[in-house]
């Protein structure tokens, strides 16, 4: 007599399976692209990926895709930019608000490339036991 439990298992796993698609497929809408990156640290997996405010929300809706990791930082970093000025914000202060959420950005982007300089002179230091991905 076949086992119906085994029927059941593979139907839960096609509706999971079925569910995570959609799940992923909405976050591709949201986020805009078909293969979304954080622009700190390179992260591609589109449940893990949020839209960043660059000024702030209240400044402007220019967009950067980060993690959710990246996010919170930028996010914090925000906390120590000037208050409103104005409401609404005029030109000048939107403006103001996007290059310090452009500077906060740089900040995390020159870490980044420091470190990755780093790592690929360690590789190149033939005095270092360099043991190639894969070897």
């Amino acid at each position: 007599m076949p086992n119906n439990n085994d029927d059941g298992k593979r139907d839960n796993d096609k509706e999971r399976e079925i569910r995570r698609d959609v799940r992923r497929r909405r976050a591709l809408e949201r986020l805009g692209t078909e293969s979304p990156r954080c622009v700190i640290c390179g992260e591609d997996d589109p449940l893990v990926l949020e839209l960043h405010h660059l000024p702030g929300q209240a400044f402007g809706n220019s967009l950067v895709i980060v993690c959710r990791n990246c996010h919170r930082k930028l996010s914090d970093r925000q906390k120590d930019h000037a208050e409103k000025i104005a409401e609404p914000p005029d030109a000048l202060e939107s403006i103001a608000h996007f290059m310090l959420g452009l500077a906060d950005l740089f900040e995390f982007l020159i870490k980044t490339l420091r470190d990755f300089a780093a790592q690929l002179l360690d590789r190149a230091d033939p005095n270092k036991d360099n043991v190639e991905p894969g070897s």
